[in-house]
């Protein structure tokens, strides 16, 4: 509740942030006698619709965890042969938002299991948005190629890859993932079902405030769904900045909802990524600079090498900065300067 008010004090809601989600161990250790989960007693005394209703009265929402497994990662109660009785009991509570887990379930049985779960989320009438963890589990443990076009067609955002932890290397894993985009996953991401690389680190501990930067703008290009994993009432300012960036969340947020992909990269450390906007001809391009040497990286490019090929040319501004840089041609020079683990986003759009 602490983190509701200050979402709602501190500009978080008006900024777009509007879940507050509650992962695994929330759960009592046991359903009820009539085999319904239950909130544990301890943590949450007053129980989840309680919760729910204080979140809804201050426009924001609800998000809870499970599992399509017998028992969730940590070992507490699971949706298997539970589906339909778990999901009425999500809406009976006023949850807007399902994460469903990957843990302690058979990996093939996964083609079934998640879009009949999705079925009965449906049929309570309720609009809940539906997290799958169903590639993530096959490809991180089964070492399985997904079926992208049945994860599209019935979960609304899924997870690809490992949990993402609070470490550069970490999230540097994150950005070559998805850069080498295996079976074009990318292409699957629109409106009504995104591509989940994990929450945000921002205002956490194991980031220089110049990787934060590099991971919002990269969950941004992505088209990522945007969870913080801070404490807002102790959050350092200047992460707090990178979060409620007005300009880097547009993109994100971009109607269009196309996953921005690498175009190349150059050695281990730069890379360029280009993501098409819903005004036509519009792109965010990205140029992230995974180099941890001391100083910033200069870096040219015309605009016609990338695919930016409107003879009347192009208004090309700083995103992160929202500095207009000018006006550039086709064969004009764009030149950038990236900071050590960093990022640098530009919107180009045709004149």
């Amino acid at each position: 509740m602490a983190m509701a008010d200050r979402m709602v004090a501190d500009g978080y809601r008006e900024a777009g942030y509007e879940y507050v989600h509650i992962d695994d161990c929330w759960a009592a250790p046991q359903r009820d006698e009539n085999g319904k989960l239950q909130a544990d007693p301890q943590r949450f005394p007053s129980g989840m619709q309680a919760l729910a209703d204080y979140l809804h009265e201050k426009r924001l929402k609800l998000g809870i965890y499970t599992d399509i497994g017998y028992d969730t990662c940590e070992g507490l109660p699971g949706s298997e042969f539970y589906m339909e009785s778990d999901a009425n009991t999500f809406a009976e509570w006023g949850v807007d938002l399902v994460k469903t887990d990957g843990c302690n379930a058979d990996l093939k049985e996964m083609d079934i299991s998640y879009p009949a779960f999705g079925f009965y989320l449906n049929n309570t009438g309720r609009r809940m948005v539906y997290g799958c963890s169903w590639p993530a589990a096959q490809i991180v443990l089964g070492k399985m190629q997904p079926n992208y076009a049945s994860i599209r067609q019935h979960c609304n955002i899924w997870r690809n890859f490992l949990d993402v932890q609070d470490s550069w290397e970490n999230v540097k894993g994150v950005f070559k993932f998805y850069g080498e985009n295996k079976q074009n996953f990318a292409n699957f991401s629109g409106p009504g079902g995104f591509s989940d690389p994990d929450q945000l680190l921002m205002g956490d501990y194991g980031l220089s405030i110049y990787q934060q930067k590099a991971q919002f703008g990269m969950w941004a290009m992505m088209t990522s769904p945007l969870f913080m994993s801070v404490d807002l009432r102790t959050i350092d300012p200047k992460a707090k900045a990178i979060l409620l960036n007005k300009n880097v969340i547009a993109i994100n947020q971009d109607p269009l909802g196309a996953q921005g992909i690498m175009l190349y990269g150059i050695s281990n450390s730069l890379s360029v990524w280009r993501k098409p906007l819903a005004v036509k001809g519009s792109f965010a391009i990205a140029f992230l600079n995974e180099d941890d040497q001391g100083r910033p990286m200069p870096f040219s490019i015309h605009l016609g090498d990338i695919g930016l090929t409107n003879v009347n040319g192009y208004n090309v501004t700083n995103i992160f900065d929202n500095i207009h840089m000018g006006y550039f041609k086709p064969t004009s020079t764009l030149n950038v300067l990236i900071d050590p683990t960093s990022i640098v986003i530009v919107k180009a759009v045709p004149l």
